[in-house]
């Protein structure tokens, strides 16, 4: 007879620890036993500030209101990626959230706007965006005259793992002071059965989540899960990230600018800028790509620049017997797209929808891993194209990625899209057919061709529509005010001095 679970112990804090034990707490209540086990000894890894726009899901679920959390977090808006260098000297695109268009004719949008270009229209698709062209202008709302700004946010990623354990704590999750020195596995099955601490204390349960970093204590130390390495395909293995002063108006957008060895993130927020420099230590050291970032930053420094070392890739399993890792225990992206929380709560979701309340199934493992290493290799294509199709920086780096493989699946894409201008994804993926588009055309991948069933629309309808289009995502900029001021107006933290519109630094 299967045990039943009625204890979750999660080892770890941080982001992926404290979202995964509010989200438990918000759907078990007190019929659910939730430990979590931290030290205020051991740092975690705070350098993905920039989020996706399913972070709002999150924390809709957790019923939080969206100002409180932002004012607790120092965070600002987001509304999409600029990236600069990346096809050419001083080069830039931008990859925004939301859509281009609505589908006609029975084709997606793109397909639509390709016929447009091919009749001497505007190549600047950004037009038809009115996240691009609120970013552009430095604007930001929630809404506008013709519906909802799709949106995200940077935030301070230490300051959102405190404002969840509150959360958390408040709705009955106990937290424990302690480092572990010993797992313990049953004989009979393998599996944990409970966490030895420093202090001697032991911590028994049923469920185990590991949201232990990098090292995975649980899942690999104890378990030997075994790590898919992706560095052959994703080659940056370092980051040096550093807090810099505060930028004045705070741009509602993240930029990623292409390095000689690498890039560098620039994300800021209400009381801080975070920058970073992500690179591949085959091209450069430590130390000079600490020093390199010092010279780039906008503002002075307020910290001191610290070194994370990773390898790109994901456990084999991140489900093992009554182990469950999530976070970087599980894996590691490099945050080109700020995919690293969202990878935490789709996890923490999956694990909701799969929970094993009467005793772990051996399907129900199998679903989550395969879902999870699915969901992993169409955010590594997605972000390895952007290396893949990168024509900007001349160094050894760059011509040594551009000379890599890359996976079949991502070679099927870019293919499929030159080729016919049809762009393939799932409905599940993240990443869907404007993300796929805006960052192709950014790069300078051209399709040779549109749909077919694009050239079945008249050409005065065609031309209508897309002025009707274009207009319509202009007012919606208009309409908006600066983000600063709408953040001054709404959710500044306390405190902290006006993030003036007028203002630059």
């Amino acid at each position: 007879m299967k045990k039943r679970v009625a204890k979750t112990v999660i080892l770890g804090g941080g982001t992926a620890g404290w979202m995964t034990a509010a989200a438990l707490s918000r759907a078990f209540g007190a019929t659910q036993e939730i430990v979590l086990i931290e030290s205020d000894r051991i740092g975690t890894v705070g350098v993905g500030e920039a989020t996706v726009p399913s972070l709002r899901d999150f924390n809709r679920y957790l019923k939080i209101d969206e100002d409180d959390f932002i004012r607790r977090t120092g965070a600002t808006f987001k509304l999409g990626i600029e990236f600069v260098n990346w096809n050419g000297a001083e080069a830039r695109y931008f990859h925004p959230f939301g859509y281009l268009g609505p589908d006609m004719s029975g084709v997606e949008f793109h397909h639509i706007w390709l016929r447009f270009l091919a009749a001497g229209g505007d190549p600047d698709y950004g037009l038809f965006n009115p996240e691009t062209l609120a970013a552009r202008q430095g604007r930001f709302a929630r809404n506008g005259p013709h519906g909802v700004v799709n949106h995200a946010f940077h935030l301070d990623a230490g300051r959102y793992a405190a404002f969840l354990r509150d959360y958390a704590e408040a709705g009955g999750v106990r937290r424990i002071e302690g480092e572990l020195v010993e797992t313990t596995l049953s004989p009979e099955t393998g599996d944990i059965t409970h966490l030895r601490l420093r202090s001697g204390e032991v911590v028994s349960g049923d469920l185990f989540v590991d949201c232990s970093g990098f090292r995975g204590l649980l899942i690999e130390e104890a378990l030997g899960s075994g790590y898919v390495d992706w560095s052959h395909w994703l080659p940056c293995d370092r980051a040096v990230a550093v807090g810099s002063g505060v930028t004045k108006p705070p741009l509602p957008y993240t930029q990623s600018t292409a390095r000689e060895a690498g890039w560098q993130w620039r994300i800021p927020l209400q009381h801080r800028t975070g920058n970073g420099y992500v690179y591949c230590s085959r091209f450069l050291g430590d130390d000079e790509a600490t020093e390199r970032l010092l010279g780039r930053l906008d503002t002075a420094p307020v910290s001191d620049p610290s070194v994370l070392r990773f390898r790109a890739g994901h456990r084999r399993t991140m489900w093992k017997r009554n182990c469950v890792a999530i976070g970087l225990a599980s894996g590691f992206l490099e945050p080109l797209e700020s995919t690293s929380i969202h990878l935490i709560q789709t996890a923490i979701f999956r694990l909701l929808a799969l929970f094993p309340g009467r005793g772990i199934s051996p399907h129900l493992v199998d679903r989550f891993n395969r879902e999870t290493i699915e969901e992993y290799e169409t955010v590594r294509d997605f972000v390895i194209a952007h290396y893949a199709l990168a024509s900007g920086v001349e160094t050894p780096f760059w011509e040594a990625v551009r000379a890599a493989p890359i996976p079949d699946t991502l070679a099927a894409r870019l293919e499929t899209f030159r080729d016919t201008g049809i762009i393939l994804y799932e409905n599940k993926d993240l990443f869907r057919a404007t993300n796929w588009f805006c960052v192709m055309m950014g790069q300078g991948w051209r399709p040779s061709a549109h749909h077919p069933l694009a050239d079945t629309l008249p050409d005065t309808v065609l031309a209508e529509r897309m002025t009707l289009l274009r207009r319509r995502a202009e007012e919606m900029a208009a309409s908006m005010p600066a983000h600063a001021d709408f953040i001054a107006r709404h959710c500044a933290m306390p405190d902290q001095a006006p993030l003036s519109s007028a203002t630059t630094s």
